[in-house]
């Protein structure tokens, strides 16, 4: 078990004790309950059944707010089968699409149902520890796996920490691409001008400019350089996550700009109208509810403070 916990009473100091769940049950319930907050996953299911041919019983089916299905596999200690188990249902997941869709469909809607993307599936094995031969083995296998440890301390709080970065697909890290002529191929869904959707944000990001793609990979080279970072790409905008979004970027309607979105309150923080505004009510691409538009390399610095801060509450 990593990290310790102390409670400071004036000059006296005490260590909290690590406990793990009783009940598997109960972990599993806790979190179902509160899947948003805790791991920015939406609830689907729960001890889902994969049918008498394949046999299995998933712990937790959900969809995060990448669209990107999940399952979730619960162990109160550590337990070598969690990963096995879970590349089970996992292969299972990604050979029922229209069983899974129908699931979304029911719990979430059809518009929902309709953006799912197949690109990334999830696999989160929440345990009370794992061994490193664990964090080994998932990054031997071409799938999203998510080792996260959890600690109880008290009846008060609890504990979630990432254990491995899955690697994440490759992206452009270098102007060499020749850019296209004009501007990108993305205009700003909520004015009215009619969205241009692309085949996907990694080639939208090619289409941009030299400067464009230096001012991302320097953006992107920041971001993951904090710990346990992974980045996903939909088929929109480039997602950072933790445990879950912290930070989405997406390519501007003009050649030259990033549009950078933070999970935080814009009623606290003091905004600079000349390229920051609240969009809580506005809808956009991306997730958050600071919109920060990324011209030149000067905005970039500015707001590394603001990207550190989503970091550390996300």
């Amino acid at each position: 078990m990593s990290g310790r916990l102390f409670r400071i009473d004036g000059t006296n100091v005490t260590e909290l004790p690590g406990t793990h769940f009783k009940i598997e049950r109960d972990l599993q319930r806790l979190l179902e309950q509160h899947l948003p907050t805790f791991l920015g996953i939406r609830f689907l299911a729960s001890e889902y059944s994969t049918g008498a041919r394949h046999g299995g019983r998933i712990d937790t089916l959900g969809l995060d707010e990448n669209n990107f299905p999940v399952i979730l596999e619960y162990k109160r200690h550590t337990n070598d089968s969690v990963i096995n188990q879970g590349l089970y249902y996992l292969d299972w997941l990604v050979n029922s699409k229209a069983e899974f869709r129908l699931l979304v469909q029911e719990q979430l809607g059809t518009d929902v149902a309709a953006e799912i993307n197949w690109s990334n599936p999830r696999l989160i094995c929440v345990a009370g520890d794992f061994t490193r031969y664990d964090s080994y083995a998932v990054q031997q296998i071409n799938r999203s796996i998510e080792l996260v440890r959890y600690v109880r301390y008290g009846e008060a709080h609890l504990m979630l920490e990432p254990v491995n970065t899955p690697v994440s697909p490759a992206t452009p890290r270098t102007p060499a691409v020749t850019p296209a002529t004009g501007s990108a191929a993305l205009t700003d869904p909520t004015n009215g001008s009619g969205a241009v959707t692309p085949d996907n944000v990694e080639t939208t990001l090619r289409k941009g400019s030299g400067e464009l793609q230096a001012r991302f990979a320097a953006l992107d080279e920041f971001i993951r350089s904090m710990l346990d970072v992974q980045m996903k790409p939909t088929k929109l905008y480039f997602a950072y996550r933790k445990l879950r979004n912290f930070a989405t970027v997406v390519p501007g309607p003009t050649k030259n700009e990033l549009w950078l979105y933070l999970h935080l309150q814009p009623g606290e923080i003091d905004l600079d109208p000349r390229f920051m505004r609240d969009v809580s009510a506005v809808g956009h691409w991306g997730t958050g509810n600071l919109e920060i538009t990324l011209a030149n390399d000067e905005d970039l610095e500015s707001v590394k403070p603001l990207i550190r801060m989503a970091y550390e509450a996300g």
